[in-house]
């Protein structure tokens, strides 16, 4: 089993528009929304859910009232401000380092388990899919990418499919580090504005710390061409592949208002500019593939 992942320094870069339509391109794997803190694939995707399971994330602090003294102590240490007057636990404000058990005299506060979203296991018309919503104003992201991944991995296995492509999330943090380990390729997309430009170097500083294969593709490559160079400088002296540039084209606007892929607007369009740009997509897809068939035989060796 390969595992494919699509990061990005930087929000609105144009990632998930690519996997989904990596996803519709070779409609034999499992697709994972990793992006659970503004997950949006389900939107293009449309998957009809199979199972559902709560997730568990930061454990808040519970006062049992009748314990307490009212010493004041728990408020006291609490560097969040999240004990009251009344000495009630704002669950929102709580981020579960537990000091105020170890420091109550009495015994009266404890760690209890909260809902923090849910994680899904569904079907897609491109195939099996895993996703997650994590719940407002939630935390701990990264252990819930890891619950999408392991249900990714599932459904793999149950419907006898080869390759998981991931969709990852943006920057750098635990969830990030959490859509990348362990994976055989990544895909940084990069578009070449000077935030685009720096983010892009964080997260290939990343991949490349964990070891992991990466190739880079520049989307809307055209509305800054002298930045476009700095990129392809950049990757070039780290030995990092550019694996295509994507104009900037107002085709992935249009399918994202339609609910589809790049690749099923483009089939539909009788404009010849937005056929070319889902062919430089497919084109893209393929010289993938065979970088993960050569990541499969190098592991092999």
């Amino acid at each position: 089993m390969k595992q494919f992942t699509v990061i990005s320094g930087k929000g609105g870069t144009g990632k998930t528009t690519l996997t989904a339509a990596f996803a519709s391109l070779t409609k034999d794997a499992v697709i994972a929304d990793c992006d659970v803190d503004a997950a949006d694939m389900h939107l293009i995707l449309k998957p009809r859910v199979l199972e559902k399971e709560d997730y568990y994330g930061l454990e808040v602090a519970r006062i049992d009232l009748e314990l307490c003294i009212e010493c004041k102590k728990c408020r006291e240490f609490c560097r969040y401000g999240a004990v009251n007057e009344n000495f009630e636990v704002d669950p929102y404000g709580c981020e579960g380092c537990a000091v105020c058990t170890i420091i109550c005299p009495k015994g009266a506060v404890s760690m209890k388990k909260r809902v923090s979203g849910q994680a899904f296991s569904s079907e897609t018309r491109f195939g099996p899919m895993a996703h997650a919503r994590l719940g407002i104003g939630e935390e701990a992201s990264g252990k819930l990418v890891s619950v999408v991944r392991n249900n990714a991995k599932n459904l793999a296995e149950q419907y006898h499919k080869d390759l998981i492509i991931i969709d990852g999330p943006p920057g750098t943090g635990c969830s990030a580090i959490a859509a990348i380990a362990g994976t055989d390729l990544v895909l940084v997309v990069s578009e070449p504005t000077i935030s685009g430009i720096h983010d892009m170097k964080r997260a290939i500083e990343l991949t490349l710390h964990f070891m992991i294969p990466t190739v880079v593709c520049i989307n809307k490559y055209d509305i800054n061409e002298e930045n476009t160079q700095l990129i392809e400088k950049f990757c070039t002296e780290l030995g990092i592949p550019i694996i295509g540039r994507l104009p900037y084209d107002g085709i992935t606007t249009k399918a994202m208002l339609q609910k589809q892929t790049l690749i099923e607007y483009a089939k539909k369009s009788e404009h010849a500019n937005e056929s070319e740009f889902a062919d430089q997509v497919w084109q893209i897809w393929v010289r993938i593939e065979k970088m993960l068939m050569d990541v499969r035989y190098n592991k092999k060796d």
